[in-house]
């Protein structure tokens, strides 16, 4: 469990289209085997350590013609932002992706002392 010392807590979210591939037949619509899209995300403030990020797919347009597969995470969180990766395999053919995410950390406070 983290704990957050201090009175500022900062909570950020938004929603991102990570790629869109059947407009122009991109890999994750026309390929097979191991795929993997990573889509940076900035922060609207910096926190004072790297926050915890929870993200899941809000949107999901796929074919109906194989096995849905999808793995989606945050990685490489900082202070000031994070990656949203997202994975496929086999031949599934996934047209579309949009995934929310959620940061909630520990923020500067102008009366916090460096002592």
């Amino acid at each position: 469990m983290r704990k957050i010392h201090g009175h500022l807590v900062g909570i950020d979210q938004g929603d991102v289209v990570l790629f869109s591939d059947f407009e122009h037949d991109g890999d994750m619509w026309t390929g097979e085997g191991p795929r993997k899209i990573s889509v940076p995300v900035t922060f609207s403030e910096s926190y004072d350590s790297p926050p915890s990020v929870t993200v899941s797919i809000s949107m999901f347009d796929m074919s109906n013609e194989a096995f849905s597969r999808a793995d989606v995470q945050a990685e490489k969180v900082t202070k000031s932002g994070f990656a949203i990766t997202f994975r496929t395999w086999g031949d599934t053919k996934i047209a579309r992706v949009r995934v929310a995410w959620q940061s909630i950390g520990a923020l500067s406070s102008e009366d916090a002392w460096d002592i």
